[in-house]
Order: structure tokens, then sequence, then C-alpha cells
């Protein structure tokens, strides 16, 4: 497409195909800011590229801001957990805004995010930091004792997550001592959190001028396992109470511009609670599944709210109505296998001859043993779903649980 010089030129931080082709067919320039094993590929189909590492700060990380600064770049874009910090020392020297690498680096540590969080008045569990594993057991027994636990009783779990990584990587749950001993060392430190009895679910909302432009709830029927956009009804009713909860968070996190992926819990008394936040796209290609059924793309819709030449007009014709905007409901179930030992991939009949099923992205397997996991980690692949009624794919979903795809 052509690129409109009036409009801001975007820096996008990490390697998506997916992202770059949204790129490729929007208005506005771009370029591509990921490791130096990609440039080949970007050279030979035309990409504007700039090679870089990603791994840690350093001394150099001014180079890349002052380098997209020399470009005319106005603003970076990120793609990954991995990137945010990063996002945020570029923009600060774009925007000439210290303060935007201080909010980043709120939304990669867990801990002071949620310190961030309960000074805006918004509602967490408890939690602390570990150092080691007598820490784990000494918060694993005050939690229970705060819940007046006696002995004999069964434990309330605590869950464990790393402070800087994405989605469900390195999310344990520890329900007792004996959990801890398979912690190795070099996962400390880690966020600790009381368990929150309620209905986990994601929101994705597009932000410009400090406003929501565009707030998507996803459902999870399974943390870890599936999900679906828009949500069931049951789930949709508490939008207001959602709308509010995530207008404090804005406030509070003093966000701008920019997309957004927090997760809360629904209580049954409509009490919300915080669970995290982050400022990327989210996992399990919730985009894709957006798009799918409200029909924008929601990696250029980022990239019109990041972008601070965005006109508000432009934003409110780019965005459909919520629920009602939808031509459809998307998920997608994210495949483990079920048994130890696996010889061939083999989606069930069942799920191919269902009228929601669309396609799949599943590997045959490399090795016929199962490593055992020990935390929540990775899926094998993904299975597309697309349908009418979100209270079918809800169930849909639930179902594939039970069936073996890898055997």
């Amino acid at each position: 497409m052509e690129k409109n010089s009036d409009k801001g030129y975007i820096a996008i931080l990490g390697w998506s195909l997916g992202a770059i082709e949204a790129a490729e067919n929007f208005d506005r320039r771009y370029v591509v800011v990921a490791p130096a094993w990609a440039e080949d590929y970007a050279r030979e189909n035309g990409i504007p590229f700039i090679p870089w590492n990603f791994e840690r700060l350093n001394e150099r990380s001014m180079e890349i801001a002052e380098t997209l600064q020399e470009r005319g770049v106005d603003i970076s874009v990120p793609l990954f957990e991995e990137t945010v910090e990063w996002a945020g020392a570029i923009n600060s020297v774009l925007q000439k805004n210290p303060r935007l690498h201080g909010q980043a680096v709120l939304f990669r540590d867990k801990s002071l995010m949620k310190r961030r969080a309960q000074l805006g008045g918004i509602r967490v569990g408890i939690f602390e930091e570990a150092h080691d594993r007598a820490d784990i057991v000494r918060f694993l027994k005050r939690v229970n004792q705060t819940l007046l636990k006696l002995e004999g009783d069964t434990n309330d779990p605590i869950h464990l997550k790393a402070f800087d990584k994405a989605g469900c990587l390195g999310h344990r749950v520890v329900r007792n001592a004996e959990d801890v001993d398979s912690i190795a060392d070099e996962e400390f430190p880690i966020l600790m959190e009381s368990h929150l009895d309620g209905w986990e679910f994601a929101v994705e909302a597009w932000v410009h001028d400090g406003k929501i432009a565009f707030l998507n709830i996803s459902e999870y029927v399974t943390l870890g396992y599936s999900v679906f956009v828009p949500a069931t009804q049951e789930l949709e009713k508490w939008r207001p109470r959602i709308t509010e909860e995530v207008e404090k968070l804005i406030e509070t996190f003093d966000i701008q511009f920019g997309q957004i992926h927090p997760e809360y819990f629904v209580t049954n008394d409509g009490t919300l609670y915080f669970g995290e936040v982050a400022y990327r796209p989210p996992g399990f290609k919730c985009f894709e599944l957006i798009e799918r059924a409200y029909g924008f793309n929601a990696y250029q819709a980022s990239m019109l709210v990041f972008d601070p030449k965005a006109t508000a007009e432009e934003v409110s014709e780019f965005f459909p109505e919520p629920v009602t905007g939808a031509t459809g409901c998307a998920g997608c179930f994210g495949v483990y296998p079920r048994q130890r030992v696996v010889s061939e991939l083999q989606v069930p009949p069942e799920t191919q001859q269902h009228p929601y099923f669309e396609y799949h992205e599943l590997p045959s397997p490399l090795e016929t043993k199962v490593t055992k996991r020990t935390a929540f980690g990775t899926h094998w692949g993904l299975v597309f779903f697309c349908g009418e009624k979100p209270e079918e794919m809800r169930d849909l979903l639930k179902a594939q649980e039970a069936l073996d795809f890898y055997v």
C-alpha cells in the first residue's frame, strides 16, 4: 500500500510475519527492528529492517533510539514481552518523555505492577516476592493461616510467576511444601500470589489520547488451553464494570496511547480483581481471532493508536462497535499431548467434522516421548474454530480437552 508521509513513521520491535504483512498493507511507513537472524529474509523480501539484539539493556541501548530518531521514526510498537521495556526506552527519546521508560518497567515487573495497581485503588490478591524456596513455604503457610485453615485441612494453593515472562511461562501452582522442591535455583526471584476464586478472562483495549478506543473481552474456557472472542452473554453482561476497571487502570498507569492486555477475575457478586497487564499483543494468536470475528486488523489497530499523528476521527472510524460489530465468534484450542508416548498426529474426526472447525497448526511429533510439564508451558500447536454462537464455541473448546490429537 502507498505510504502517507503526513502520518506516523512506525518502528515494529520484534519479528512477526503477521505484523509485517499488516504494516505492508497499512498507510504508515514502517521499519522492523529484530534480531540479525531475520535480516536475510527481510532483505530478500524488501522489508525495511534494522538488526538489533534485544537480550538486555546495556551501554549501547541508546544507539537504537538515536538510529530511529535519525531516520525520522515517530514511535516504536512492541510485539513481544521482551521488547516492551525497549519500546519504553526508545519512545522516551522519540517522544521526549522520560516517564515512558519508567512506565514500561512497571509493565515488565509484575511485582512493581501490582504495587502501582494497589496505589491506584485497584483490587489485587495477596502477593510477595520469593528469593528462595523457604520464602515460598512461609508464604504458603501465611496465606492459609490468614484463611483460618486448621491442621489437616487442604491448603488453598498459591501461584508462582516469573517477574518478567509472558503469559503462562514460568507459572506454577503450589499446594504444599513438596511442590517447592522441584523449583530450580535459576527461577528465582519469583512472584508469589494468593489464589483468586473467580472467572478469569482477558481484555484487549486500544487506547488513544488516554481513552478507550475499542475494548474486546476474550473469554478463557480453560486457562492455557482455550480462548474465544467475542465472549458469551454471561461474561459480556459485566462489560460496564470491566470498562470502569480498565479506565481506572489507564488512569493509574498514566496510559495515553497504545494497546494493553489486562487479565481479571470476576466473582459471583461482580467484584473484579486485577491479575496483571501487558503492553503488547496477547498470546494464543488472539489478534488473529479478533480479526476473524470483527474484520479489522489488530496489528494495524495498534500502529494506529501508537501513532502520535493519528487523529481522533481516524481512530473512531477504524474500529467497529464491540460485540454487535462482530460477524461471528472465533476461538482456538492449544493442544498438549495427553499420552506420555506418541507416534503420530491424528486430528479427531469429531473435531474436523464439526461445522465450526476451520484449520489447525499442529506439527507431526519430532520425538515419541512427551516431556512431562512441571509448570504451565507452551502448547504443541493450535486448532482454530469459527461459528455463530459463543455458547456453542465455549462448549466445543471445552470438549477438545478430552480428545487425543497425538497417538
